[in-house]
């Protein structure tokens, strides 16, 4: 997701939220326990932070993965699984903001990655391109209304386009790491090239690892021998992979802003319910 796709999964919510939390020492009671002190909130909702960059690795030829540092080496985002980070940078002396998912999780201490594709006509993302380590960027949190509760269905079906998938990754690690978690994920993960499949070692892996997620990917370029499927997605892909409409699914979209209003419509023409110009929480299909 970035820029325009970004701006779709999360500003237009996408996917993650800048909540830290610093874990303080410990201290002794005298009946012997352990008390742990409360954590402390780092990221404010309205107020911009800065986090420094700490790694950047290219996983793609316009795409890289980078890593900003929390206050301490004990901090963790605290991110409400659904929701969303926003950063803004300057620009031409302009103030220019955008919503991110990190793909890193609370397991992850000190430190959040964001997944990020750079477009040319992307100022943030062309910004991040930019950064050098050591640079900083500015970041409030969280942002967003969906937040993923364990087994709130029986089954979610996800759609995704490009950069789309961030958000979409980060409620799947949290499922899988849950053993309690029982809900069942399908995927339609949409790129232009095979090139452009954002994650896919770890999707895959992931899919190999849990008999509760399914991915299923559309390329409208595809190689010699593709076995996926190929063009836009359609109906009839909805049909075969998603779970069928019922009351206790739910469909998550998040891609570029024309493949988010057409898969809209061709979920409603299959009987889920119609979707809402912005969503809710509460409604069958969300849209980042």
């Amino acid at each position: 997701m970035v820029d325009t796709t970004t701006v779709t999964c999360v500003v237009a919510a996408l996917a993650a939220v800048g909540i830290a939390y610093v874990l303080l020492n410990p201290c002794k009671s005298r009946c012997g326990c352990t008390a742990v002190a409360s954590p402390v909130l780092v990221l404010h909702p309205s107020e911009y932070r800065k986090f420094k960059l700490v790694e950047k690795e290219q996983v793609s030829g316009n795409t890289a993965r980078y890593r900003f540092a929390l206050q301490s080496a004990e901090a963790v985002l605290g991110l409400p699984i659904g929701r969303h980070i926003q950063l803004m940078v300057e620009v031409g002396g302009k103030e220019v903001a955008r919503s991110y998912t990190p793909t890193s999780t609370d397991s992850d201490r000190g430190f959040f990655e964001l997944v990020v594709k750079t477009y040319e006509s992307g100022i943030v993302s062309a910004h991040l391109g930019r950064m050098d380590i050591g640079d900083s960027v500015n970041v409030r949190g969280p942002r967003g209304a969906f937040q993923y509760q364990p087994n709130m269905v029986r089954a979610l079906g996800m759609i995704a386009g490009g950069t789309g998938i961030t958000p979409m990754y980060q409620i799947i690690q949290h499922i899988l790491a849950n053993p309690e978690d029982k809900t069942h994920v399908s995927v339609i993960f949409a790129n232009v090239n095979e090139d452009d499949i954002l994650l896919r070692e770890q999707l895959e892996q992931w899919a190999a690892e849990h008999d509760n997620l399914d991915i299923h990917y559309v390329l409208n370029n595809p190689p010699d021998g593709w076995q996926g499927g190929v063009g836009f997605v359609t109906k009839d892909m909805i049909q075969e992979w998603l779970p069928a409409p019922a009351t206790d699914i739910k469909v998550l979209l998040c891609g570029p802003p024309p493949m988010v209003k057409a898969m809209g419509t061709h979920l409603a023409d299959l009987g889920y319910d119609q979707p809402r110009v912005i969503s809710k929480p509460e409604d069958q299909i969300f849209k980042f």
